[in-house]
This record gives C-alpha cells, sequence and structure tokens, in this order.
C-alpha cells in the first residue's frame, strides 16, 4: 500500500464513526418495528383480560425497548454534539459501549415480547422452551460466533512454528 492510499488517525476515526453510526441505523430500525407493536398491544381487549404476570413481562419488554433505543441513538447524539470539537474517539468509545449494551437490551426485549407470545397462545412450558430458544439464538449469533472469529482471526496471525534446524534434528 502506498503511502497516499493509507488512512490518516483522524480519516480512520470519521470512518469508524460513520460505520458505527450506519450500524445502529439497521439496528434502530428492528427496535421501532417491535416498540410500535409493543405500544399498541395495550390498547387491544386481549391485553386488558392477560394476568398480571403477563403484563409484567409485557412491560419489561416495553422498559428493555426504551432502554434499546435509548442506548442505540446515543451516538448519533454524541456525535451531533461532538464531533465539531474533535471528539471522535470519545464518541467511538463510549459508542461501541452503548450499542453493545443496547444490543443486549435489544435482544432481551425480543425474547421477552416472543416468549410472552409463547405464553399466550401455547401456555408457560412453551412460553420457557421458546425463551431459553431465542436468548441463545441472539447469544450466540451476536456474542459467541464474534467472539470465535476474532479468536480465529488472531490464530491466522500467528508466525507458523519453525520446523528444527539441521543441527538439532542430528542430536
Amino acid at each position: 500500500m502506498s503511502g497516499h492510499d493509507e488512512e490518516t488517525p483522524n480519516q480512520r476515526l470519521a470512518r469508524n464513526v460513520n460505520e458505527l453510526l450506519g450500524e445502529l441505523r439497521v439496528a434502530q430500525a428492528g427496535v421501532q418495528i417491535l416498540f410500535g407493536f409493543l405500544l399498541s398491544v395495550v390498547f387491544t381487549n386481549q391485553f386488558r383480560e392477560a394476568s398480571g404476570f403477563e403484563k409484567a413481562v409485557h412491560l419489561a419488554a416495553v422498559l428493555l425497548a426504551v432502554v434499546s433505543t435509548a442506548l442505540l441513538s446515543a451516538p448519533a447524539a454524541w456525535h451531533r454534539i461532538l464531533f465539531r470539537a474533535g471528539r471522535r474517539d470519545d464518541i467511538l468509545r463510549a459508542g461501541n459501549k452503548a450499542v453493545l449494551a443496547g444490543l443486549v437490551c435489544l435482544a432481551a426485549a425480543i425474547t421477552a415480547t416472543v416468549s410472552l407470545i409463547a405464553k399466550v397462545v401455547y401456555g408457560p412450558i412453551a412460553m420457557a422452551v421458546v425463551c431459553g430458544l431465542v436468548g441463545i439464538t441472539f447469544a450466540v449469533l451476536w456474542f459467541v460466533v464474534p467472539n470465535l472469529l476474532s479468536n480465529q482471526a488472531v490464530r491466522d496471525t500467528r508466525p507458523a512454528p519453525k520446523p528444527p534446524s539441521d543441527s538439532a534434528a542430528a542430536e
């Protein structure tokens, strides 16, 4: 790579912040759809007849969606407020943490919502099974797989062990 093709640290930070904000657009759409669904449910006759437990799970899902929305939209607000001050590194560092926390809340909100649907349709055993399966699915796809890929990348960049020299083999 020639010298003019390389990014400056400021260009890399700008690109990384833009990538973070782009990723947030994808996650935010999911949160908005879920949040709208959760808000509309409370205005149905069936919800009024729901048990206290079902209403509590619903409220927990709503609160998780709210926290997810706040966490996933925070980096965009921080960028708007701080980018002219040259604080992209701070935005990126705190934004990465906020996004991860927001994704955890989003996964929990989706898991709670789908589990509640399973409970209403099929009962408490189905709720437990669905809760476990959905929770495991999110954990594996969003957190375990990237960890495995990261560990694989580290192994792939390690130098190969050197074969023994002829003098060592002769001994």
